[in-house]
């Protein structure tokens, strides 16, 4: 027999409740603002995310071309393949990144709204980084084969016979010949990598509520655009040296060039050939690349989520 709640207390609530009460609080709007965000981003910065990528899996074999800076890559690219070769995969490309930053805004701001319910005090850092923890899982499960698929073309070189025409080929190809593994190749390494999404937004609320008590302000009060950049900036910079050698071993897995047995192949194999630094292959190009993406998405976000929430 189930005890009774005691007069005045709150009756236990089920799971079905719960997940009711979270979705109470989502907002179209934070989803199309995410959305937006990381769409104008993607577009003016997709040659850095293949340079990075690239460099992430040149484990000094003979299988690939060999770069040796960042601007040889982009001037060879540009050489063999042209603006097409620089754009190479940015279609799946777009379709991920405006996808996991519309899901990441919209389920981040409904756990935190849900986790506040009934609160006066302020979300502490802990449950940020919870909160954003939470939001990254649920995004990459509905996107890691996008990414999949991203990475794959990415790697089509111009030297080989092309083994995807587009986006919806590989997709395609990769269910068929792969199965569901085939298109969540990466996915433990990337719920490791969630931790990244997780330290960047703690640091940019803590950052922005840090400065808006300084200024005395309200802790969700609007900044200007520099503001927002240099918050945005702050975060990622903290949350790439942090995170970054994940990205390297879910590259290397989804790499249609090398054939692993799992992370724990890929770790040992990259130590062995390459030492701590091939695990940080593609850091600068990725920091180049990502912190003033990450200035647009947020810019880009904040704004339009104002404009449609107000």
């Amino acid at each position: 027999m189930n005890p009774s709640p005691t007069p005045g207390s709150p009756a236990p609530q089920t799971l079905t409740g719960r997940l009711q009460r979270l979705f109470s609080h989502v907002k179209i709007e934070n989803l199309v603002a995410g959305l937006s965000g990381g769409v104008v981003s993607t577009m003016v910065l997709h040659p850095l995310d293949l340079v990075k990528i690239r460099f992430a899996v040149s484990d000094g074999l003979e299988l690939r071309p060999k770069y040796s800076g960042i601007l040889n890559c982009l001037r060879s690219v540009w050489h063999q393949e042209g603006l097409r070769g620089l754009y190479q995969g940015v279609t799946p490309n777009i379709w991920g990144a405006g996808a996991s930053w519309g899901l990441y805004f919209f389920f981040y701001n409904a756990i935190k709204a849900y986790n506040k319910e009934g609160r006066q005090t302020e979300l502490s850092a802990g449950e940020h980084l919870m909160s954003a923890a939470t939001a990254g899982a649920m995004t990459l499960c509905l996107t890691n084969p996008i990414w999949v698929t991203k990475t794959r073309l990415v790697l089509q070189y111009n030297t080989d016979q092309k083994q995807y025409k587009g986006m919806m080929d590989a997709l395609v190809k990769i269910y068929t010949h792969e199965g569901i593994a085939g298109l969540y190749r990466g996915f433990v390494p990337g719920l490791f990598g969630t931790s990244h999404g997780a330290l960047q937004f703690m640091a940019y609320e803590e950052l922005k509520r840090d400065y808006n008590k300084y200024r005395k302000m309200q802790s969700d009060a609007k900044l200007n655009p520099l503001e927002y950049i240099t918050m945005a900036a702050l975060s990622k910079i903290f949350a790439v040296a942090t995170t970054y050698p994940y990205q390297v071993i879910r590259a290397r897995l989804q790499d249609q060039h090398n054939k692993y047995d799992g992370a724990l192949d890929v770790i040992g194999r990259t130590w062995r050939n390459e030492g701590l630094s091939g695990f940080y292959k593609g850091m600068v190009p990725n920091l180049i690349r990502v912190t003033p993406a990450c200035c647009i998405t947020f810019v880009v976000y904040e704004n339009v989520s104002r404009y449609l929430l107000d």
